[in-house]
């Protein structure tokens, strides 16, 4: 075998080690069962009423919902290359920022350029791993981050969800209709609760009913529990009843649901911090080796043998952190 197709082989080998990684850990993070989508989208179904049989139809307008940016040549490229446009700017509106696709796109392709620029240039490493980890760290880190901005705002809004539907009920008890107590919970709720109200409040202003407005804010916060507060609006609506003492049965619920999922996590707190430490000691050994002897270490980077080692290594890390990542997620 030459020189040249050795390179090009090992380049395939890490290449495809890397992405394997990429996918089980994004499995991990992201990982959705056939179960929880078919109950997301039957519990959406009885909120608006459908039947078990009717299949849900979108009329919003693309036009409306495809946000773009400046650089419509950018946004040419990302229509024709995102594979899935809807998910990844539903996550972006999760974040509650104003990101496009096409910023976001760019975002990834200028993470990985500085990746592979900064590793060849400044630290010498070959392209042969400097491009891989370029890859990987375009697609994982501004998911990530992504992601993780997206969760800290939906776990503020569930911190103070059950607060924000007692505000509610007393303003009905008060003799209030439910639209000026979803505008008086915008006013005194703390954010993200209160703006994403707010927008409810003037989504009825303008002739939108309180449903799709609060169906509106549920593709950005997605979880059951606010779901659970349109259902009984909706149904309180069609077979009419004490809407106050609905609301405060279901604050009451969500209070325990809460109480429950800070159980598990205390329970589970010790699996969790064994995979953290289990999936960031051999990085951190790499680390310690290299200040010790970056000779020894090098010479892994170097060596046609030391990358596919180093590639196994990545892909188990991968699963094993996924298995464990999985393990530890519990619903309820």
């Amino acid at each position: 075998m030459t020189g040249t197709e050795d390179t090009f082989f090992l380049t395939i080998v890490v290449g495809g080690a890397t992405l394997m990684v990429a996918l089980i850990i994004g499995f991990a993070l992201l990982g959705g069962g056939e179960v929880a989508t078919s109950s997301k989208r039957r519990l959406a179904e009885v909120g608006r009423g459908d039947s078990v049989a009717a299949k849900p139809t979108r009329r919003h307008s693309a036009r409306i919902n495809d946000q773009q940016s400046s650089i419509k040549a950018l946004d040419t490229l990302v229509r024709k290359f995102v594979p899935n446009p809807a998910k990844l700017r539903a996550r972006l509106e999760k974040t509650g920022s104003k990101m496009t696709i096409a910023e976001y796109s760019l975002l990834v392709v200028v993470t990985m350029l500085f990746v592979i620029v900064f590793m060849h240039l400044f630290y010498g490493v070959g392209l042969i791993l400097a491009i891989p980890t370029g890859i990987f760290s375009g697609l994982f880190f501004p998911h990530w981050i992504i992601g993780y901005l997206g969760n800290r705002r939906v776990n503020k809004f569930m911190k103070s969800f059950p607060e924000a539907i007692e505000l509610m009920v007393r303003s009905i008890r008060a003799g209030l209709p439910i639209s000026e107590a979803i505008v008086v919970a915008g006013n005194d709720s703390p954010e993200p609760i209160g703006t994403e109200f707010r927008g409810v409040a003037d989504a009825v202003k303008v002739g939108q009913s309180i449903e799709e407005g609060l169906w509106d804010v549920a593709k950005r916060i997605d979880l059951p529990d606010f779901k659970f507060l349109i259902i009984a609006i909706s149904i309180q609506r069609e077979t009419g009843g004490n809407l106050a003492e609905t609301l405060a049965g279901l604050a009451e619920t969500l209070r325990k649901r809460r109480q429950i999922k800070l159980k598990i996590k205390a329970m589970s707190s010790e699996a969790r911090a064994s995979a953290w430490i289990i999936g960031s000691l051999p990085f951190i050994m790499f680390f310690l080796l290299y200040l010790v002897n970056d000779a020894y270490i090098t010479m892994m980077i170097e060596d046609p043998r030391g990358m596919y080692m180093l590639g196994a290594g990545l892909t188990m890390i991968g699963a094993g952190v996924g298995v464990m990542a999985k393990m530890v997620r519990f619903e309820i």
